[in-house]
């Protein structure tokens, strides 16, 4: 069964969120990564940090990195499903295997979902 205009709208709704959400958090990514070109501009920087300071900056700095690529390609995923709202809304919750109805509770739960919960579980015991 298709989804009504008002699942619809509430669920674009959701993806724009959760948009907005990814894009913050990347945005907290580049304030920090900034922070850090800034601070290491002095020559005298690394001479005043301790060797284990040194390596838990650079320990924040690889966890922020692995975030921000995560966040991306949340992002990604969330874009996506914004274009196929958008461009095609009739076909929209679908499940792009097996064409069954993805369904509300599962969209609103994770709104750029594509696939029915029984080819998520599917694919992710093949894997």
């Amino acid at each position: 069964m298709a989804l009504t205009k008002k699942q619809l709208a509430h669920l674009e709704q959701r993806l724009l969120e959760e948009r907005a959400r990814a894009l913050k958090a990347l945005g907290l990514f580049d304030e920090m990564a900034k922070a850090d070109r800034e601070s290491g501009d002095s020559d005298l920087s690394v001479y005043t940090d301790h060797m284990a300071d040194q390596g838990t900056e650079a320990m924040e700095r690889e966890k922020a990195a692995v975030f921000a690529t995560k966040e991306g390609r949340y992002l990604y995923r969330i874009e996506e499903a914004l274009r196929r709202l958008y461009n095609d809304p009739k076909n929209f919750g679908k499940c792009h295997t097996c064409g069954a109805d993805v369904g509300f509770e599962r969209l609103d739960a994770l709104p750029h979902a594509r696939y029915c919960i029984e080819c998520k579980k599917k694919e992710e015991s093949a894997a």
